[in-house]
């Protein structure tokens, strides 16, 4: 699997979710291994979303357990689950346009500390943060251009700068909701080299609707229609599915 290991970082056991009569997420299994890039894909509505939001404790589960290096932690809220090593990006960008990426790589570095109030002290009082963020930005690929605004970095910059955030946050785990979205095809490259780079360290989940940059760097798919999971395997093993071919994939 491509170097992927048999530890498994992050487990989700049976998780369902239901507003009401909606079943969002039905009894989904997923494991998350150390090496591996895995791949959530589906139609909108499919219920992939809902599965990020379960796994980093911003949705509760209705019912099913979320287990983060053996631990069970279904009922710990979104900030210890970060500080525990659960890393999260988002569809839309979550930098602060006005401060410099170095700020923004600073500030999410000191939210992921015991004692995150640090935040009225001055940048030069804590040089631990600064390293960290100096190290992030370089290994997201912004040495050069990281003590520019936020706001004026371009857009695969931007997502470049949010997976820069997550690691200042020393995680284990990424789970990352469309990072390719809105770019262009050296924009993509770039994200796609990363990613390939983040991996030998980390379990990766991505949400992502570019099929052709998924095939290329997932390690493990799995493929959801209306909130339940109907196939997980290597690229291959998905491409060849007749019902994947016939539910979602289509060409590809």
């Amino acid at each position: 699997m491509n170097g992927a290991s048999n530890t498994v970082l992050l487990r989700g056991h049976r998780l369902t979710r239901r507003w009401g009569g909606l079943v969002a997420v039905n009894e989904v299994d997923l494991e998350l291994h150390r090496g591996e890039v895995h791949a959530v894909i589906g139609t909108n509505g499919a219920g992939k979303s809902t599965l990020i939001n379960l796994l980093s404790g911003q949705f509760s589960p209705s019912s099913g357990r979320v287990e983060l290096l053996d631990q069970d932690v279904s009922l710990w809220p979104q900030p210890r689950r970060a500080r525990a090593g659960l890393g999260r990006s988002y569809q839309r960008n979550t930098i602060f346009g006005e401060f410099s990426g170095m700020e923004n790589c600073r500030l999410s570095a000191q939210a992921a500390q015991q004692r995150p109030w640090r935040w009225w002290q001055s940048v030069t009082s804590q040089p631990d943060l600064m390293a960290i963020a100096r190290n992030v930005a370089q290994r997201a690929g912004l040495a050069d251009c990281i003590d520019r605004p936020a706001g004026l970095l371009s857009h695969g910059q931007k997502r470049q700068l949010e997976i820069a955030m997550c690691l200042a946050t020393r995680p284990k785990v990424l789970l990352l909701d469309e990072p390719l979205a809105g770019m262009g095809a050296e924009e993509t490259e770039r994200m796609l080299v990363l990613l390939g780079d983040l991996k030998s360290d980390h379990a990766i989940l991505l949400v992502e609707h570019d099929m052709d940059a998924v095939f290329r760097i997932a390690d493990r798919i799995t493929v959801m229609v209306n909130g339940s999971v109907i196939a997980s395997g290597n690229p291959t093993e998905i491409r060849d599915n007749e019902l994947v071919q016939s539910a979602y994939l289509g060409g590809h």
